[in-house]
């Protein structure tokens, strides 16, 4: 099949008839081409955004509304059709794409749907003699860039509000992982999404990405990917006066004291360690250990990794399909014969999986735990983004706090323990924008999403994102 561009509401080949080959991690084949973008592709999306984006706007709030609910509807009426295709496409477990990517997709754009009826101006009244209020409006057309691990759910993460607030977008999703972003390319259509106020160009991020970054019209860039090419963009776009939010990297600590309620700690802690084969920004890849219970612990949690099934993406019960890629599924090994070099100890995993029969040219890996390593070895400084975690035992609460914030990035953190003050202590002195404690991944869609440190520049979510794709005016009336 051919993943087209979607432009000025048409699907259409790259103006140069370039093509990439698009294969599935499930076998390793090749199933579809994509288009092969390059600026003058984007010059067409923005020229139509620039065109649609008045209109847009002036549709109002309610009518935009209504137009991002029937799109929501018609991927809610397709759901098992995206989670094929993303498990497909990405070499997630159907299940997985089933129970989360796609559900969190059709939140996204109904939330965001709906929080722009209900978003209020402030306004201040001064000492009597005058009256303050703030006016937003749209940016005007915006670049928003999506990653592969997620692709529906952060693809909509990012259009969602900027299409809310009356912006006009275009998009380029990963060239990884393009086809969920075609098909709701093809909802568009159908939906009746006026043509221009969404563009989506596919290809790679150093022609179509780069294209869109350096646009003169485009005011204002979203992007969620790796640190390296975060600040790459912020290179271009920050002498341009671009507004810029960069959701970036992470490495993020899992600290468990003794007191924590065990085995819910337990369950948790294997799927915040492996959930998408470990490829989530948020996954836990340092696991802190109170020394009391470190050898428990251990012999638990790595009895649990053994058991979980690595298998075809399509079968039910498969706990870790494939990753998204060959050349990241040897970047993931390289690290690991790093590790073993810096005198790490591989509890269990550590190597490709090959299955049988027709996915034996798949690219599948093991779940991988490793202990013996220090908090400032490479290992457990440079993000990994696979299904590798790290074991490190520790004392007192100073020491489990000076290694969950020792590296360069400050994405999320995960606190287990039962002792009320040391939750508020311990969540105010890490250093990374979310912090869950006795859970994981439980997400309120109202709340600031975003890191700090070398993990990103800005906030979404909620409000946040609502402000990032506008401008904000104070209109001051003397009484």
């Amino acid at each position: 099949m051919d993943i087209l561009n979607y432009i000025n509401g048409q699907l259409r080949p790259a103006q140069g008839d370039a093509w990439l080959q698009n294969p599935s991690p499930r076998d390793g084949q090749v199933f579809s081409r994509i288009a092969d973008s390059a600026a003058a592709d984007v010059d067409l999306a923005v020229e139509a955004a620039r065109s649609a984006q008045p209109g847009w706007e002036a549709l109002g709030s309610q009518g935009r509304h209504d137009a991002l609910m029937r799109l929501a509807a018609l991927v809610e009426r397709d759901m098992e059709a995206f989670a094929q295709a993303e498990s497909r496409d990405n070499g997630k477990p159907v299940a997985l794409a089933r129970k989360v990517d796609i559900p969190r997709a059709i939140s996204n754009l109904r939330f965001f749907a709906t929080a722009i009826l209900h978003w209020g101006s402030e306004a201040h009244a001064t000492d009597g003699i005058a009256v303050n209020y703030t006016e937003r409006s749209p940016v005007g057309v915006v670049g928003c860039i999506s990653p592969w691990n997620l692709p529906l759910y952060l693809f909509t993460w990012k259009i969602a509000p900027a299409l809310a607030v009356g912006c006009a977008v275009v998009a380029k999703p990963s060239e990884i992982t393009p086809l969920s972003a075609y098909m709701l390319a093809e909802r568009c259509v159908e939906a009746g999404l006026p043509p221009g106020v969404l563009n989506i160009v596919h290809g790679t991020g150093a022609k179509a990405g780069a294209a869109i970054t350096a646009h003169p019209e485009i005011t204002a860039i979203s992007f969620t990917g790796g640190t390296a090419t975060g600040a790459r963009i912020a290179t271009v776009a920050a002498p341009m006066f671009k507004k810029l939010s960069l959701e970036l990297g992470g490495k993020n600590a899992v600290v468990v004291f003794a007191d924590c309620d065990f085995d819910m700690m337990l369950k948790e802690t294997v799927r915040s360690s492996f959930s998408n084969q470990g490829q989530i920004c948020l996954c836990g890849s340092r696991i802190l250990v109170e020394r009391s219970i470190y050898e428990r612990f251990k012999k638990d949690f790595v009895a649990c990794v053994k058991a979980l099934r690595v298998g075809d993406p399509q079968d039910e019960t498969t706990d870790l399909g494939a990753v998204v890629a060959e050349a990241h599924l040897q970047k993931v090994l390289g690290h690991i014969a790093l590790a073993k070099e810096e005198g790490g100890i591989v509890l269990t995993g550590g190597e490709r999986v090959h299955l049988d029969g027709p996915l034996k040219d798949g690219w599948y890996m093991a779940p991988t735990v490793i202990e013996g390593l220090g908090p400032l070895c490479r290992t457990n400084q440079e993000e990994i983004f696979g299904p590798v975690v790290t074991l490190q035992p520790f004392d007192t609460e100073e020491e489990a706090l000076a290694n969950a914030n020792s590296t360069r990035y400050g994405l999320a953190s995960v606190l287990w323990t039962n002792n009320g003050t040391r939750m508020h202590r311990m969540a105010h002195a890490l250093k990374s924008g979310v912090v869950w404690v006795n859970c994981w991944m439980l997400r309120d869609l109202r709340t600031p999403f975003g890191g700090m440190k070398q993990s990103g520049v800005g906030r979404e979510g909620g409000e946040e994102a609502l402000r990032f794709f506008t401008e904000a005016k104070n209109v001051c009336i003397k009484l």
